[in-house]
């Protein structure tokens, strides 16, 4: 069975690994979270690099062979993708703003990315809207208060209402955008609320379905899954191993599966 890696500064990677487990939920997967330096939107770009650097390393060392490694983050796959796929043959997956889906789907021609401000402001996401969005107006909102919410959310199953609307309040969304792209994988965790907070006629968007098909192309590629391998095939077969590691304690005592605790900084 093949076993993917997919790694991000907190709880935000859960949302792509979700889609990654319905299609392939007899895969074993490790989950490592960099929640020691969270949230990635606010560290610079050296950092990052030199935190997938580390990580690679440690995987090298103490996990089983892994088939393929998903950044499950969008922060450092535009600042630290190329750099880190020379460090290692195994095939990486990064995670990027669905721009392109977005302006495809807008009607209004208007759409919105909704993103830490490393993201939004990083010269691959530009290069991504000028490619794929010249013909839409597009909006930057920028956002590390949703990052902790959703941290929030997901340890706790609560989310704070009124900090959730005053920093929608704060974005001030333009009322003609028909399209918000979730540029950050914590979001999609809030969806819910989030879109209850929002006007109707905005449809959020997200890249974690589009990633999925990735990474069953690619171990389909190296013969690792059968091509035809989706997630009606695959109920029958055994669930794979689910592994959890963290950087850092975490500050919400719930129920979860075990969490390892390792170093990155000392790689």
């Amino acid at each position: 069975m093949p076993h993917i890696l997919v790694f991000d500064s907190g709880i935000g990677g859960t949302s792509v690994l979700t889609h990654i487990r319905n299609a392939l939920p007899h895969a074993d997967y490790s989950y490592v979270m960099d929640n020691q330096l969270l949230p990635y939107g606010l560290q610079s770009q050296q950092t990052i690099q030199q935190r997938l650097a580390a990580l690679i390393k440690w995987s090298d060392r103490e996990l089983r062979p892994v088939d393929i490694i998903v950044i499950a983050c969008n922060t450092a796959s535009t600042y630290a993708l190329e750099s880190t796929r020379q460090l290692t043959s195994v095939p990486i997956v990064g995670v990027v703003p669905a721009i392109k889906p977005a302006a495809l789907a807008s009607r209004a021609k208007h759409i919105g990315l909704l993103a830490t401000p490393a993201t939004s402001r990083n010269i691959y996401t530009q290069q991504l809207i000028q490619q794929f969005a010249n013909e839409c107006r597009v909006d930057l909102y920028q956002s590390t208060k949703l990052v902790e919410l959703a941290e929030q959310f997901y340890w706790s199953g609560e989310i704070d209402h009124r900090q959730l609307v005053a920093e929608i309040n704060l974005l001030k969304l333009a009322s003609e955008l028909d399209h918000l792209v979730l540029g950050c994988t914590h979001f999609p965790i809030i969806a819910k609320p989030l879109s209850e907070s929002i006007p109707e006629s905005v449809t959020l968007i997200d890249s974690g379905a589009a990633i999925a098909r990735r990474v069953c192309t690619l171990l389909a590629q190296d013969s690792v899954v059968k091509e035809d391998t989706g997630q009606a095939h695959c109920l029958a077969i055994k669930q794979g191993t689910m592994n959890w590691y963290a950087t850092a304690q975490q500050a919400h005592p719930v129920e979860r599966p075990e969490i390892t605790l390792i170093n990155l900084a000392h790689e």
